[in-house]
């Protein structure tokens, strides 16, 4: 059993003067559990299958609509939505795709600098995902007050007391210079607290096959797992629910800071079940049992499946992103082949459907 790799069987066999298995945090298994692994084996890779192409699309929407025409140029609000994309979309293409292999090859075959610089990045982009809500949060605390100011038909009547409160203050802090200076700090203090586990992780042979474990002792990965729970996760939340504190305070209740509410509380519930099983295992009762290994599974599904849900949230609140996306399809259809375009395929799967083209091209 892994932290990054779920549970697997292991035999006890000696490895550095110890057995391999309770050197790398694993214990024997019986033979009872096979077929829950070979069931995880087919599920979970369909289920990171689903998040790879939900993820990509969706976090490629998200860049292309920020990127068209100049969006983030004058939007710190926005730039650091452009940011958070980002992130998740590097964890989804460098990441996923390695991880969904391990229940599916019997060993890792990508070789000793995959197996660190794939952990690596994993825990790089969930500190710059986390670090990112922290900022946005803050940020938009102040950005109704800059709306209003400069774009006042597009808020709520409810945001006015921000602006008659704290117009001077916001317009001077909420400048895309420092909304530049604050990611530079996010991905700096992110390398700072992923750069440990570049040596955490490291390639073993078992058995003949090379796996990627952990080979830190159980003193030392205790205390980074601690370290990533309190920076990576709690630090964050408590950084996130001040902010949301402050905005409720104040009745701030327009659509910017309500999107950045929905997208840290989803953050926070899909990576809470990971935090929460490492510290099971570290100080409570985890034991190695069929319902373990499942509440395992699910979250680690559950984490990485963060990284595709963002674009589904922007496009449910925000009228603005749902008019881009929108945009999107239409220019993709103007200059699609007919055989190709997205109407053409739905009329051919359901013929009794009729699409018609909205605006010219």
């Amino acid at each position: 059993w892994d932290h990054g790799q779920g549970t697997r069987e292991c035999e006890v066999i000696p490895w550095k003067g110890r057995d391999l298995c309770s050197f790398i945090g694993l214990k024997p298994l019986p033979l009872l559990y096979t077929s829950i692994v070979r069931a995880a084996g087919i599920i979970v890779p369909v289920v990171f299958f689903l998040i790879f192409l939900l993820g990509t699309v969706g976090n490629g929407l998200v860049l292309a609509v920020l990127l068209r025409n100049g969006q983030v140029k004058y939007n710190t609000t926005n730039l650091f939505i452009l940011n958070l994309a980002m992130a998740d979309l590097c964890f989804i293409i460098c990441c996923v795709p390695f991880q969904a292999t391990i229940y599916t090859l019997d060993g890792w075959l990508f070789g000793p600098f995959a197996c660190k610089a794939v952990h690596f990045l994993i825990y790089l982009t969930m500190y710059a995902s986390s670090f990112t809500l922290a900022a946005v949060s803050v940020d938009s605390s102040f950005a109704d007050s800059f709306v209003l100011l400069f774009k006042p038909h597009l808020t709520h009547p409810s945001c006015r007391y921000l602006a008659i409160r704290y117009p001077l203050k916001s317009r001077d802090l909420r400048t895309s210079r420092n909304a530049a200076v604050a990611i530079i700090v996010i991905w700096t203090l992110s390398l700072l607290f992923a750069g440990p586990y570049l040596s955490y992780y490291q390639i073993v042979h078992y058995h003949g096959l090379p796996i990627c474990v952990p080979i830190w002792e159980d003193q030392r990965r205790k205390i980074l797992d601690i370290l990533t729970f309190v920076f990576g996760y709690l630090l964050p939340v408590v950084v996130v629910s001040l902010a949301y504190r402050i905005s409720e305070s104040r009745k701030a209740k327009c659509k910017v800071t309500k999107m950045i509410v929905a997208v840290a509380i989803i953050f926070c519930l899909c990576w809470l079940p990971h935090h929460l099983v490492i510290l099971c295992f570290w100080f409570g009762y985890f034991p190695f049992n069929r319902a373990t290994y499942a509440c395992r599974l699910a979250s680690h599904c559950l984490s990485y499946a963060n990284s595709c849900l963002n674009p589904i949230i922007y496009a449910l609140i925000s009228k603005h992103f749902r008019k881009k996306f929108k945009q999107l399809w239409l220019l993709y259809d103007c200059f699609t082949p007919t055989h190709l375009s997205l109407p053409f395929l739905w009329e051919q799967w359901n013929p009794s459907v009729e699409i018609q083209k909205v605006g010219a091209c």
